[in-house]
């Protein structure tokens, strides 16, 4: 399998300094100030005119083998069912793939050469209708495989979500590269790229690439390039940047069907929004990006994707032993090992901040205290955490990050966590993501210096309630060699503190280990008060599996 991972930027590409506009954004995403509340915004119809090609049945057209015979080495039916279809006969708005306020912003292109089960050409994907709309012919000679670009229309979610809507865009494209690798098929090579130039993407994708182009196209709103995620046939070699840009070029796909209908969210925070994320994306240095392999965690099958969902809150108070959580937060850097640190909060009988020990299958400690009611408040008011068995964190991202590394990280962190809610499920486990975070600077809490390391992005993962056992409860297990998942349980051990950063990975419990320095966790804050009435209309409740509105 062809592994680019190692290609490396040119000497200014992720490191110049952020903008003031970017540095801004940040502070502002970050900050308590709430975004007005809105009605919620029905999903515009999908903006190309006709039926579309269905994707079922399509494996065994003839000549759709690599070689213009036999079936398709990747399944395009498949793969999308698995990863961003609606499942047929609902709303469309629970789907395999998470999304902050079931408004799923996402949109894929589909670039398919010789070896699928359509015929080549660039596409459009209708989820809703599980239909693929043809847009153009595919370049003279392109290699085997599919390339799919992902874009976000965006005005639904700066809508529900205000200023804080676009680094939730990019944790929903996280999520959707994740669920398209994890639905690849065994006898293809997945790989993925979260830094290609946007400009090139747009071309790619037969889209244009000015974020605030004036309105030729009524009803059809701009779409901005953030991801790529490239399946081959296994024993291909192609070249992923080059195939990136062999599909770059003058703009020769078919124009949107016009749709009727204003933008749905105040011209100049959708324009802002939108010029911020086109700002992002850029990556003139390295237009073809870095393309990293997709490993798809050991346990999970298809019917693990098919059952994957965003679990409601009251399905999350049991948390999951020391073993399962240290393979959770390996996963986490398995994924995307170029992505923000992770790590667990839990209460229970040890309560504190967990990280996966360095070359260890046990958990290390970074702070004794139970944190999840402050990460509650921390996450927009979500009083639920407070109580979920166990919230994984992703985080990095300081202040002043530049504009490649604000995009990386948190594509990054979507990605992670796409993959360890697929691995969560196939343990048995259930989760919710949690993507809206203020005044979550981890870092200061934990006496570091501040506006360095934040929260991007969280998983809260539950355990199914134990026979005859109804209060959660955490046990803390020394590192040892790995147990299986039905194990009995050791017995717990006494809160702990902090190990230093020279301890070697201990054999016995924690307890044991010379006293250091505490890393203590900020005192909970108090509750939030009931809000007061108020006469905004706001969005109804989304239904349960979704992020909550802040």
């Amino acid at each position: 399998m062809p592994d680019t991972s190692s290609r490396t930027a040119a000497p200014e590409s992720g490191t110049r300094p952020a903008s003031g506009l970017l540095r801004r954004a940040l502070a502002d995403v970050r900050s308590s100030r709430a975004p007005g509340l809105a009605p919620y915004v029905p999903e515009r119809p999908f903006p190309r005119s006709g039926a579309g090609m269905p994707l079922a049945g399509c494996e065994a057209r003839p000549g759709a083998g690599p070689g213009g015979g036999g079936r398709a080495v990747i399944d395009l039916d498949r793969v999308l069912r698995l990863s961003l279809a609606a499942p047929a006969g609902t709303s469309g708005r629970l789907r395999p793939v998470p999304s902050a306020g079931a408004l799923h912003p996402v949109r894929a292109h589909l670039l398919i050469g010789p070896g699928c089960s359509l015929p080549p050409g660039r596409y459009a994907y209708d989820p809703r209708a599980h239909r693929a709309h043809r847009r153009g012919p595919a370049p003279d000679g392109v290699s085997p495989g599919v390339l799919v670009v992902l874009t976000v229309a965006a005005s639904r979610t700066v809508a529900h979500y205000g200023h804080r809507a676009w680094p939730l865009l990019l944790l929903d494209t996280g999520h959707a590269a994740a669920a398209l690798a994890l639905a690849g098929p065994p006898a293809a090579d997945v790989l993925v790229c979260f830094d290609a130039d946007a400009a090139l993407l747009s071309a790619a994708a037969g889209l244009h690439s000015a974020p605030d182009r004036p309105d030729t196209r009524p009803g059809a709103e701009p779409e901005l390039p953030l991801a790529a995620v490239r399946l081959t046939p296994t024993g291909v070699t192609a070249d992923a940047p080059g195939t990136l840009t062999a599909w770059a070029g003058p703009i020769r796909a078919g124009t949107p069907s016009a749709r009727p209908g204003a933008e749905t969210a105040a011209p100049t925070e959708l324009a802002a929004a939108r010029n911020l994320l086109h700002h992002i994306a850029r990556a003139p240095e390295l237009p073809g990006g870095t393309w990293h392999p997709a490993p798809r965690p050991e346990p999970v099958t298809d019917g693990a994707l098919e059952k994957r969902r965003s679990a409601p809150p009251d399905d999350l108070t049991h948390p999951p032993g020391e073993y399962l959580l240290a393979r959770l937060l390996t996963t986490t850097r398995t994924a995307r090992p170029d992505g923000p640190a992770w790590t667990a909060a839990v209460g229970g009988d040890a309560p504190g901040l967990y990280a996966k020990a360095p070359g260890s299958r046990g958990l290390d400690v970074r702070a004794s205290g139970d944190a999840r009611p402050t990460l509650a408040r921390w996450a927009a008011g979500q009083q639920w955490i407070g109580g979920a068995g166990a919230v994984l964190l992703a985080h990095g991202c300081p202040g002043d990050a530049p504009a490649a590394a604000v995009r990386t990280c948190h594509l990054a962190a979507g990605y992670a966590a796409g993959a360890v809610q697929a691995h969560a499920t196939a343990l048995g486990l259930r989760s919710r993501p949690i993507g809206s975070w203020q005044q979550a600077d981890l870092g200061a809490a934990l006496g570091e210096a501040p506006g360095r390391d934040w929260i991007v992005h969280g998983l809260a993962v539950g355990a199914p309630p134990p026979p005859g056992r109804a209060a959660p409860g955490f046990v803390r297990h020394p590192p040892t060699a790995e147990r299986p998942a039905a194990s009995t349980p050791l017995a717990s051990t006494p809160p702990v503190t902090t190990a230093p950063a020279s301890t070697p990975p201990a054999s016995t419990p924690p307890a044991s280990t010379p006293p250091a320095p505490e890393a203590r966790l900020p005192t909970p804050l108090a509750p939030t008060p009931p809000a007061t009435a108020t006469t905004t209309p706001a969005a109804p409740a989304t239904p349960p599996g979704e992020e909550e509105r802040p």
